[in-house]
């Protein structure tokens, strides 16, 4: 088996992983099945962990002796964002390359880390490990981490003592040792339709919005006022952004009801619940003025989800092995949210190391070099020659 050879099977395996549409409002079930049946043909030891309805699924692939301590995570989520849209010059659920380049939603955000790992499956089948490589793959990540939690509880309860969680989202394949948290909200209000010429008659919960809308904005300049001089994160400090608003049927009526979403994401050692704190106080003021006006109108906020964040660990398992493997050993943080931090609140050594770049996450057109999947199939390498108990090499 040679290097080539490997990163033809990613770019075949990557393929099928992009045909399935995994957005996250729909089933990753699909997915799921054809991994589960590759890798057990492979005589892999899987786990499913599915959601409440048994709509989706959390996957656990385990080769090597499940029994010994000292095994390696190497986690993916399979939900990948929308494209509604997005203009696209291809098939987003069509792998296509161009230029060295792979085209196709989830290439890089990121099917394209669990297809390297899928592709040396076969060899971490054969080799005489000396303790467990688990794949982990899960449900919803981009909407708020939802799977994550009870796959790691079943890893801490149910599977020998881990070394180390790699999180595979875009890096470059370089070593990042932290992230910012993730607190996400949504505020309805209800006002009370009428014709848009008789204002007395009713209450527009557009109207109603704006100035709350116009606190939150305040309360984001603020936020970034306060960002540390010096930083590891670009951009540094807390931000808060509204992504989401919606509401109203027509210029002429006052708008029944409408709501939007914002996040806060916060950097390590900054609380996120002061901003909330004050962003649900006025909420509440805003619910007691419309009931004045409309006693069956109101205002409520609710958290959709909570992502922490994940913190440098000194002398951390995962760190020393992703640079190991690497060879980077230099300090970094990200802006954006990943499962890390639910993995290290689960008392997992846990670090962020996968290929692709972030700028192309979410895009369309979305892709993945192919430089990129050949430094993570030389990771997957190393990673199985460090996990062999054998010193001989299953590359010719």
């Amino acid at each position: 088996m040679n290097k080539q050879k490997l990163l033809g099977d990613t770019i075949e395996i990557l393929g099928h992983l992009v045909s399935y549409d995994t957005t996250s409002r729909n089933s990753n079930l699909p997915l799921i099945n054809w991994v589960e049946t590759r890798t057990r043909g492979l005589g892999a030891v899987t786990r499913r962990i599915p959601n409440r309805d048994g709509t989706k699924a959390n996957l656990i692939v385990s080769f090597g002796p499940l029994t010994k301590p000292g095994g390696i995570v190497l986690s993916g989520h399979t939900d990948v964002v929308p494209v509604d849209d997005q203009d696209w010059t291809s098939d987003p659920w069509t792998l296509v390359a161009r230029d060295g380049r792979f085209y196709g939603r989830g290439t890089c955000d990121m099917k394209g880390f669990a297809a390297c790992a899928l592709a040396l499956a076969p060899h971490m089948a054969e080799a005489k490990l000396t303790a467990p490589i688990h794949i982990a793959l899960t449900y919803d990540e981009e909407i708020g981490c939802l799977g994550a939690p009870s796959l790691v509880r079943a890893l801490g309860l149910d599977y020998a003592p881990l070394d180390c969680v790699i999180i595979g989202e875009p890096s470059d394949m370089r070593v990042v040792s932290g992230q910012k948290g993730l607190a996400v909200y949504q505020v309805e209000i209800t006002g009370k339709a009428a014709h848009s010429s008789q204002v007395q008659q009713g209450v527009s919960a557009i109207m109603e919005a704006v100035p709350l809308l116009a606190k939150i904005y305040m309360l984001a300049d603020q936020a970034r006022a306060k960002a540390p001089k010096h930083s590891s994160f670009e951009p540094a400090g807390t931000t808060i952004t509204i992504g989401v608003l919606q509401g109203g049927t027509a210029s002429n009526i006052l708008a029944q009801s409408c709501h939007f979403i914002f996040d806060i994401r916060f950097e390590l050692g900054d609380d996120p619940k002061a901003y909330q704190t004050s962003i649900a106080q006025w909420v509440e003021e805003l619910d007691a003025a419309i009931k004045l006006k409309a006693p069956e109108g109101g205002a409520v906020m609710t958290q959709r989800s909570f992502s922490p964040a994940m913190l440098p660990e000194t002398n951390g398992k995962a760190e020393a092995m992703a640079r190991a493997l690497t060879g980077d050993n230099s300090m970094r943080a990200v802006a954006y949210a990943t499962e890390g931090g639910i993995f290290q609140l689960g008392g997992l050594s846990t670090v962020i190391c996968g290929p692709g770049s972030i700028l192309q996450a979410h895009q369309p057109d979305e892709f993945i070099e192919m430089s990129q999947l050949q430094a993570c199939v030389d990771f997957m390498i190393a990673l199985v020659q460090r996990m062999r108990g054998d010193s001989g090499t299953f590359l010719s």
